[in-house]
């Protein structure tokens, strides 16, 4: 991997170091609008039908790129990179528990389980949500519960999501969040 030559200065004046790109742009984008757009269809999800539909739209257009993305995208962008064996997934769990998980560059392999899972429920309740504007699904029980049966569990992945994030910046000594806001991360 190729450190880049651009630096960032430090607080206090401390020396500044080198960083890697990890996040290009188009990721980044497409995590913050699926942020702001999925807040924004919970939160309008009983008030405003129309705008939650076209957020909604909006969300489903988001989650196609991305998995075109994840297929012809930059290095950790693509699912070549984050996608692990159950067996790899599960060690790095156990590892992450007694607070000796490797540290990775890109996503992990818990949090290539995590971008997997989200891009699929997230998925399943656009679908839903667009079959529940057709003629042929309008008022058919099984499709909105399983709409809203998926609107619960994301929100339960998200919440384990950003624990992940919380434990990981806390167990590697350093600021995941920022990474995803600069693109940036130091080299290992």
């Amino acid at each position: 991997m190729m450190v880049d030559a651009a630096e960032h200065s430090e607080a206090g004046g401390a020396t500044p170091s080198a960083t890697v790109r990890v996040w290009d742009p188009m990721v980044r984008l497409f995590h913050w609008s699926l942020v702001a757009l999925f807040a924004f269809c919970y939160l309008s999800a009983e008030e405003w039908g129309s705008a939650h539909i076209n957020a909604g739209y909006a969300v489903a257009a988001l989650i196609f790129f991305r998995v075109i993305w994840g297929l012809i995208g930059s290095r950790h962008a693509r699912f070549s990179d984050f996608v692990y064996s159950p067996a790899t997934v599960a060690k790095f769990v156990g590892d992450t528990m007694l607070m000796r998980a490797r540290r990775y560059i890109g996503h992990n392999p818990a949090g290539g389980v995590m971008v997997i899972a989200l891009l699929v429920m997230v998925a399943v309740i656009s679908t839903t949500g667009f079959m529940m504007t057709t003629d042929a699904y309008w008022g058919i029980e099984w499709v909105s519960d399983l709409h809203s049966l998926s609107v619960d569990v994301t929100i339960g992945l998200i919440m384990l999501h950003i624990a992940g994030v919380v434990f990981a910046s806390i167990e590697h000594k350093e600021n995941l969040v920022r990474s995803m806001f600069t693109g940036r991360k130091r080299p290992n």
